[in-house]
């Protein structure tokens, strides 16, 4: 595996021209970010610069453009504001020793290689806690757009206290950050194409308070402490460190899913395949670099993924481009964005927030499944009121017993004993088994003691409940003819099941038949002790060949009747 990313200079034109569409699009995000979160402007820029330009270095997805994104900054404010609350000392570097963290766990999870399995989530679910995370980022924004600070105690303590923000509105403030949103929600879409719209509301709420407004009237973002980050050492106490790491866990294994879901769009769109282990390693070293500075964590963006490749770019050239360039503005543009109105910032932030939205799956949720909209409802009301952590774990444990029900009930499918005890005891019985007529001529020949038990499909743990449910059928059965012809693999739970039917039947004096049972059955069979208990003479490959066998066996007490 190649230690550095795709990085070619056969299309420098078209990866310079996305990567300088990126900055323009990162800018003002990686600042409203930073402010929207607590840790400062300048923390959204250091995120932006360091976790784009190492993803871009070490990453797996050329044209991926990570920094850091709505999602991560909702849970990492609330890392934040739980930390300086326990201690208020040491809480903001306690914080960015999480984001280190963060890309610790990262690059663990790509060494060992598990980029396949970190998207594995049912749809419900992510939809859920991404809706949850941007009615979140909405709320928390909301008296930034009322010209005040956001109140302690996060979004209860924010919604508790709208009424007295109502109350004491900024005029301007409120003028300002609503002309903003406007903007940015009905700039039409061939202005779009040419001017990022979070840069023209921007520039335009800059120019409008340095010339029109002044800072005394509205509030912005002030001086910002420019130029090279400082470094920061990773801070913990004793009994803080557990919370650090859960949260890390929780950061680590929401960036990953980010930037796998975006780097699966960059991949559809350039048809070009990327290493989703590769790439969580690259994210990992640009979330240790950011926490290292003082940067927010952050995850592969999709909209400015999606501007870098529309704009031309085709290697990762085009992010180390977009990181250059925030460089340059941290050094040389600080006194510009001090300038910067924080109702501005929050009404951008507010953009980001309804995009996050899952808003066409919520319209046809009810429709696709009634269960599933009930986790999707669930997972969202507990992101919001109660805790991130429970709602995802929550929410997938729901899922997945859901899953496991159907998975039981699909399988129990694939199980049944021909023939049934009474004509027309089970009708889908008769058609679980493809017989053929002369199978079907040697069963009947039992008269109702030569009995199959059939199983078809890979069979896990779901299976295990319909084997014990078939047992009362073989009732009369003199002989046990237990066909896996069609089962490739053998679940360990399904394969105990399996054995203590077979012990039942041996118990019973039924004589018991193994036939076209495939390697991998049979050596899990084999080591539960079926070979001695059976005999070699039990296992026959030809299913024909194993009824006329049964058959045959009971052809002296049939005669003597």
């Amino acid at each position: 595996m190649r230690v550095f990313n795709e990085i070619r200079f056969n299309n420098l034109k078209g990866d310079l021209f996305g990567g300088v569409t990126a900055a323009v699009i990162a800018l003002p995000m990686a600042l409203a970010f930073g402010v929207a979160s607590g840790a400062g402007a300048e923390a959204g820029l250091y995120g932006a610069i360091l976790i784009g330009l190492f993803t871009a270095l070490f990453g797996g997805t050329p044209t991926l453009i990570s920094e850091p994104t709505g999602p991560m900054t909702v849970v990492f404010t609330a890392v934040i504001a739980s930390l300086i609350a326990a201690n208020p000392e040491q809480g903001m570097a306690m914080a960015f020793t999480v984001v280190m963290l963060t890309g610790v766990f990262q690059m663990a999870f790509g060494a060992m290689k598990l980029g396949r399995y970190v998207t594995m989530m049912p749809y419900t679910v992510i939809s859920g806690f991404m809706t949850g995370i941007g009615i979140i980022l909405i709320i928390l924004q909301l008296p930034g757009l009322l010209g005040h600070a956001t109140p302690a105690g996060g979004v209860i303590g924010t919604l508790q206290g709208l009424p007295d923000l109502v109350a004491a509105i900024e005029p301007l403030e409120l003028i300002l950050g609503g002309v903003t949103l406007a903007i940015l929600l009905f700039m039409p879409a061939r202005v779009k194409r040419y001017l990022p719209p979070q840069l023209i509301v921007l520039v335009l709420g800059t120019v409008a308070m340095m010339y029109w407004l002044g800072s005394e009237q509205v509030r912005v973002i002030g001086p910002i402490d420019m130029g090279l980050p400082t470094l920061r050492l990773p801070v913990f106490t004793a009994d803080q460190w557990l919370i650090i790491v859960v949260d890390a866990l929780v950061l680590a294994l929401l960036g990953s899913v980010d930037a796998l879901l975006s780097s699966v769009i960059a991949s559809s769109m350039t048809r070009k395949s990327s290493s989703s282990d590769k790439e969580l390693v690259g994210q990992g070293m640009g979330n240790l670099a950011s926490g290292l500075c003082g940067g927010l964590p952050g995850a592969g963006a999709t909209m400015g993924t999606v501007v870098n490749i529309q704009a031309g770019g085709r290697s990762a050239l085009s992010g180390i481009v977009r990181a250059l360039i925030l460089v340059m503005v941290v050094i040389w543009a600080a006194e510009l964005t001090a300038n910067i109105p924080l109702a501005v910032l929050a009404a951008i932030a507010v953009k980001v927030g309804l995009d996050i939205i899952d808003w066409r799956f919520l319209r046809r949720a009810h429709r696709v499944s009634p269960k599933g909209a009930l986790i999707l409802y669930g997972v969202i009301a507990m992101t919001v009121f109660v805790d991130l952590i429970t709602a995802v774990a929550i929410g997938l444990f729901v899922a997945n017993v859901m899953t496991i029900r159907r998975l039981a009930d699909v399988q129990a499918e694939s199980v049944c004993i021909l023939p049934p005890r009474r004509p027309g005891d089970d009708d889908t019985n008769g058609h679980c088994a493809d017989l053929s007529p002369e199978e079907r001529a040697l069963l009947a020949q039992g008269k109702g003691r030569l009995k199959i038990l059939h199983l078809s499909g890979p069979l896990v743990f779901g299976a295990a409940e319909a084997i014990t449910r078939q047992e009362p059928k073989l009732d009369g059965a003199g002989v046990l003819v237990v066909d896996l012809g069609r089962v490739p693999h053998l679940g360990v739970t399904t394969a105990v099941a399996l054995e203590a039917a077979i012990r039942g039947a041996v118990d019973d004096d039924v004589q018991v038949i193994m036939t076209g049972v495939q390697d991998q059955p049979r050596a899990r069979l084999a080591q539960l002790g079926l070979d001695a208990l059976l005999g070699p003479d039990a296992w026959i490959p030809d299913r024909h060949q194993a009824l006329a066998q049964g058959a045959q066996r009971l052809m002296p007490p049939l005669q003597g009747q």
